[in-house]
């Protein structure tokens, strides 16, 4: 396996207040990468760095971030936008939010395909429908056709896995994508991201507070605590033998399940098998 992208001593400021820190990791290609950490550890600040979405007041101050040769902080807005979507995928916590709702799925799709060269309707339209039905959807053109708010929080959640899938990026950055899901549908999803993977060699790098969705999906783990890197290795061994005395406070913290919620923790874990 080759690297696909690789952070090097990122430093990350907000108003000029340091709020991550010398962070270090890299990605090969098809790995899942699980950062976890509680909210405000930095975690979802990694993802934005990486596709310049830090706003106005946020700067990636040293370090730097590496796909294929490029700096991504240093790139052009141009630059920048020829890689996002088509390279660099990303899936947000409410993927609903992501869409207009006055207009049908299938025209943003086509739209967002357009955009990145692909400009034969009737083709983006089949093989949108061609993957949703790969993803598992009973009725692909019903959802092609759909207004965004006919379809559950769920299903919203799953088609935005597709569509970022459509561009086969290389990379797929998911921000908490199933934290606002009850299990089934968090199975669906997490089903969807591993086929991705499956199908099309997609790297993973999952945002997440779910153990569960850890444990079913990463390969490696990296462990976030008030911007600074606790622990980084292979997720099974991270989780079965923590050494830094915050992982180990984390994963404490993770509450005794009760039999029909340890019942869907081995549901979640069977997707990867």
């Amino acid at each position: 396996m080759s690297e696909i992208i690789r952070y090097e001593h990122v430093d990350i400021r907000y108003n000029g207040n340091l709020t991550v820190q010398d962070i270090s990791f890299s990605l090969q290609e098809g790995e899942i990468l699980g950062i976890v950490g509680e909210s405000g550890s930095g975690k979802s600040t990694l993802l934005k760095a990486a596709l310049n979405m830090l706003g106005r007041d946020g700067l990636v101050t040293r370090g730097d971030i590496y796909y294929k040769g490029l700096d991504l902080p240093d790139i052009s807005e141009k630059e920048m936008q020829k890689i996002c979507g088509a390279e660099i995928g990303m899936i947000f916590q409410l993927a609903g939010n992501s869409f207009c709702p006055i207009r049908t799925v299938g025209v943003q799709i086509q739209e967002m395909m357009a955009a990145h060269g692909h400009e034969d309707a009737q083709m983006v339209e089949r093989e949108t429908c061609e993957l949703f039905t790969k993803f598992g959807f009973s009725e692909p053109k019903r959802i092609w056709d759909s207004y965004p708010f006919e379809l559950s929080g769920g299903m919203q959640q799953r088609v935005g896995v597709a569509a970022a899938m459509l561009l086969r990026p290389k990379i797929l950055l998911a921000d908490e994508p199933t934290s606002a899901l009850d299990v089934t549908v968090q199975k669906q999803v997490i089903e969807e991201m591993l086929l991705a993977r499956k199908l099309f060699g997609t790297a993973i790098i999952l945002v997440t507070h779910n153990i569960g969705v850890i444990r079913a999906m990463a390969d490696s783990m990296l462990v976030l605590h008030q911007g600074k890197m606790m622990e980084y290795g292979k997720a099974k061994e991270v989780l079965a033998n923590p050494q830094s005395a915050y992982t180990k406070k984390l994963l404490a913290a993770v509450p005794r399940l009760r039999r029909s919620e340890a019942r869907n923790e081995r549901d979640l874990a069977s997707c990867a098998s």
